[in-house]
C-alpha cells in the first residue's frame, strides 16, 4: 500500500473515530441530563426568548441540536408543544450546538494531543455498575476520541506532517470549487451525509489555515447550518400537520438566513477576513481554527436572533402552506355562522339558530345509522356514522365558541336566548353521542356473536318511532316555538318512560321463559335506556327553545326534567 492510499485511510479513519466520539458524548450527556431536560421542555411558555434560551442550553448540555429538535418534534407531535414554541426551540438549538466548533478549535492547541488519556479514563468508568458513573465515562471517552479524530485528521492533511501528495489534492479540490455558492452546497451536502452539522462544521474548523482558507471556511460553514435542517425534515416524515409546518417554518428561516449572510459575505469576504485575522493571530498556531469557531458562532447568536421576530408571520404562512385536510373537511361542516357576522349580531342570531338546526339535522341522521347498525350489524354506513359523529363535535365546538364571542354583542333579551342556545347545542351533542354509543355496542355483539331477536327489534322500533315523532316534533317547535308543540312532544316522552319500563318487564319475562339469550341483556337494556335519554334531551331541547328567558307558562313542566 502506497503511500498516498495510506494517509487517505488513516483520513477517514479520523472521521469515523471523531464522529463516534461525538455521538458516544452526545449519548452519555443525553442519558446523564435527558430525563431532567425533558420535563424543561415540558415547562415552556410562549415567551420566544425563554424558549430561544431552553433549546440552547439543553443543546449545549446534550451537544447535539438534532437531538433537541427530534425533541421537540415529539413534542408538538404529541400536542403538548406549540408550532410557535418548538420553533424557538429548535432555534435556540443551533446556538447551543456551536460549542462543539468551538471544542474543535482547541484540537489545535498542543495540550489537546492528552486528551487520549481522557478518553481511556473514560472506557475504564463506563465498566462500573453504577449508571451515572458509567454515564461520566462515556462522556469523557467520547470527548477523548473527539480530539483524537480531529488531531489526526489534522496531522494528516498537515503541510509539515502530513502526506504531501494528499495536501495538494485536497487543497487543488477547493481551489477548483472556491466558488462561494458550490462551497454553500458542498458543506450542505457533507452535513447531509454525516447527519450532523456538528460533524461537518468541526471538520472545517480542524482543517482551516491548513487546506482550506478561511473566505472557504465561511461558505463551507453556511453550507452546513442549511444541511442541519435535513435531519429535522427526516424526524418530520409522517408526522402530523403542525410537525411539517415546523420543519418547513426551520427550513426557510435557515435558508434565508444563509443567503442574507452569503449576500454579505460574499463581496465582503476578505474584509470580514482582515478582521478576524486582526483579532486572531493567522499565523499562530489554532488562530484559523479558533477564528471559524467564532465566526459560525457569532453567525448563529446574530441571525438567530433576528430571526425569532420573524416566528409568528412565518407561522401564519406554514398554516397556509400546510392545510390541515381533515380541519378543512370539519370546516365543510358549518353552513350559517362564520365570525365576520359577529358584527351584525341580529343577522348572526338569526344564522347560529339555523346552524343549530343543520346539527340537530346531522344528530337525527346519526341516530338512525347507529340504530340501523346495532339493529341489523351492517357495517355498510360505519365510515359515514364515524365522521358524522366528528361533524356533530367540530360544529358543537364552533357554535360554542360564536356564542361566547357573540354574548358580548346582544341585548339582554337576545343575550338569555342565546343561554339557552348552550343547553340546547349540549343535548343535541349528546343525542350524537348516543347514536354513537349504538355503533360502539353493537361492535361488541358482533364480536361476541350476538343479535337480537325479531320480537326484541319489534320492541325497539316501537320506540324508535315514538323517538322519530319527537324529532320532528322539534323541528318544528324551532320554528314556531309553539307551547301546544311543546306540550305534545312532553307527552310522547311520557310515552318513551312508560315503554321503557314495559319493554324492560317483557325482555325478563322472555329471560325467565328462556326464549332470550341472556347474553343479549346488558345491550337490550343498555339500548333501551339509551332511546329513553334521547326522549330527554329533546324534551330539555324543546323548553330551551320554547323558554329561553324563563318567564313561559309551561315553566311548571320544565322543572321536572332539571
Amino acid at each position: 500500500m502506497n503511500d498516498l492510499a495510506l494517509s487517505i485511510i488513516t483520513l477517514l479513519v479520523g472521521a469515523a473515530v471523531f464522529i463516534v466520539g461525538m455521538n458516544m458524548m452526545s449519548s452519555g450527556l443525553k442519558k446523564s441530563t435527558g430525563p431532567s431536560l425533558k420535563k424543561l421542555l415540558k415547562k415552556i411558555r410562549n415567551n420566544r426568548f425563554a424558549c430561544f434560551g431552553i433549546g440552547t442550553t439543553v443543546t449545549m448540555l446534550v451537544q447535539s441540536s438534532a437531538a433537541t429538535g427530534v425533541m421537540a418534534i415529539g413534542f408538538i407531535a404529541a400536542g403538548t408543544m406549540t408550532v410557535f414554541q418548538g420553533v424557538n426551540i429548535i432555534l435556540g438549538a443551533y446556538v447551543g450546538t456551536t460549542i462543539t466548533g468551538l471544542l474543535a478549535a482547541l484540537s489545535s492547541v498542543e495540550v489537546a494531543k492528552y486528551f487520549v488519556v481522557v478518553a481511556a479514563i473514560g472506557v475504564i468508568l463506563m465498566f462500573f455498575k453504577k449508571e451515572h458513573v458509567r454515564n461520566i465515562g462515556e462522556i469523557l471517552a467520547g470527548l477523548g476520541l473527539l480530539f483524537f479524530g480531529l488531531n489526526t485528521m489534522s496531522g494528516v492533511l498537515s503541510e509539515e506532517t502530513g502526506n504531501p501528495q494528499l495536501v495538494k489534492m485536497v487543497q487543488d479540490f477547493f481551489s477548483a470549487v472556491n466558488f462561494p455558492l458550490l462551497l454553500v452546497l458542498i458543506g450542505a451536502v457533507v452535513t447531509i451525509l454525516v447527519q450532523s452539522s456538528s460533524a461537518s462544521v468541526s471538520i472545517v474548523v480542524s482543517l482551516t489555515g491548513s487546506v482550506i482558507g478561511f473566505e472557504q471556511a465561511i461558505f463551507l460553514v453556511l453550507g452546513a447550518t442549511i444541511g442541519t435542517v435535513f435531519t429535522l425534515l427526516l424526524a418530520t416524515i409522517g408526522g402530523n400537520v403542525n410537525v411539517k409546518r415546523t420543519g418547513i417554518i426551520v427550513l426557510i428561516i435557515r435558508i434565508l438566513t444563509a443567503l442574507v449572510a452569503l449576500a454579505i459575505c460574499w463581496p465582503l469576504g476578505s474584509y470580514i477576513s482582515t478582521g478576524f485575522q486582526t483579532v486572531f493571530d493567522f499565523s499562530k498556531d489554532g488562530g484559523p481554527e479558533l477564528a471559524i469557531a467564532v465566526f459560525h458562532i457569532l453567525y448563529n447568536v446574530i441571525f438567530m436572533l433576528a430571526a425569532l421576530p420573524l416566528v409568528k408571520p412565518l407561522e401564519k404562512l406554514s398554516f397556509k402552506l400546510v392545510k390541515d385536510k381533515e380541519q378543512e373537511k370539519m370546516k365543510q361542516s358549518l353552513k350559517y355562522i362564520d365570525n365576520h357576522l359577529l358584527d351584525t349580531p341580529t343577522v348572526a342570531m338569526m344564522q347560529v339558530k339555523r346552524e343549530i338546526i343543520n346539527m340537530m339535522h346531522l344528530s337525527y341522521d346519526n341516530l338512525k345509522l347507529g340504530y340501523n347498525r346495532i339493529l341489523t350489524q351492517d357495517n355498510s354506513q360505519d365510515k359515514e356514522l364515524i365522521e358524522t359523529e366528528d361533524k356533530i363535535d367540530y360544529i358543537n365546538n364552533a357554535i360554542t365558541q360564536f356564542l361566547i364571542n357573540l354574548t358580548h354583542n346582544v341585548s339582554l333579551k337576545d343575550e338569555k336566548t342565546l343561554g339557552s342556545y348552550f343547553h340546547v347545542v349540549n343535548d343535541i351533542e349528546r343525542i350524537g353521542d348516543h347514536a354513537y354509543n349504538f355503533y360502539e355496542s353493537s361492535l361488541k355483539m358482533v364480536s361476541n356473536d350476538l343479535k337480537f331477536s325479531d320480537v326484541a327489534k319489534k320492541e325497539f322500533d316501537s320506540m324508535f318511532d315514538v323517538i322519530c315523532q319527537m324529532f320532528e316534533l322539534t323541528f318544528v317547535i324551532f320554528h314556531d316555538k309553539s307551547s301546544d308543540s311543546l306540550k305534545k312532544l312532553h307527552d310522547l316522552e311520557d310515552q318513551t318512560d312508560n315503554l321503557k319500563n314495559t319493554l324492560s318487564t317483557a325482555h325478563y319475562e322472555r329471560i325467565q321463559n328462556k326464549t332470550c339469550h341472556v347474553e343479549n341483556s346488558p345491550f337490550y337494556t343498555t339500548l333501551v335506556s339509551e332511546l329513553e335519554r334521547v326522549a330527554d334531551h329533546l324534551v330539555n331541547i324543546g323548553y330551551s327553545i320554547v323558554n329561553p328567558t324563563g318567564d313561559d307558562p309551561t315553566e311548571k313542566l320544565t322543572e321536572q326534567y332539571e
